[in-house]
């Protein structure tokens, strides 16, 4: 049996500012609310939908997400108009900077309210040195 889908749900106390974050700068939709526990729909394509739940703690001995050591990949179709969008316009600081990178990649990253690591990114032609690593017939960049 295969799963039919996967998404991660982070324990936090900040559930208000992780809605207002990704409905604000995602144009992410809540499909569900009950205050202590919200699931967030990223419709990444016309067939792929991409969920993130967050969540209050339930009991007093369960922990919360500490704020490090996790990051979410989010491909988008220019990193430069998310990065002017986020990072330019809306001041969010930049955890890493915009840049190409050599395994086939233009992307920045930054923060969300519960201190998950955004990296935003697009596909580029990757370095030579790195094609081989690639498990793929063919690389090219995405148009």
């Amino acid at each position: 049996m295969k799963p039919t889908n996967v998404s991660p749900c982070i324990v936090t106390e900040k559930i208000d500012e992780c809605r207002k974050f990704y409905t604000k700068h995602f144009n992410a939709i809540v499909t569900f609310d009950c205050g202590w526990f919200i699931n967030i729909s990223l419709n990444t394509s016309d067939r792929d939908v991409t969920s993130i739940q967050f969540m209050s703690p339930r009991t007093p001995d369960q922990p919360t997400y500490p704020g490090q050591g996790i990051t979410f990949n989010i491909d988008v179709p220019s990193a430069d108009e998310f990065h002017k969008k986020l990072v330019t316009n809306n001041g969010l600081p930049a955890q890493l900077p915009l840049d190409d990178h050599p395994w086939g990649d233009r992307g920045f990253a930054v923060i969300d309210p519960a201190g998950v690591t955004l990296y935003i990114y697009h596909l580029i032609e990757p370095a030579d040195d790195f094609k081989q690593f690639f498990n793929e017939p063919e690389i090219t960049s995405n148009p």
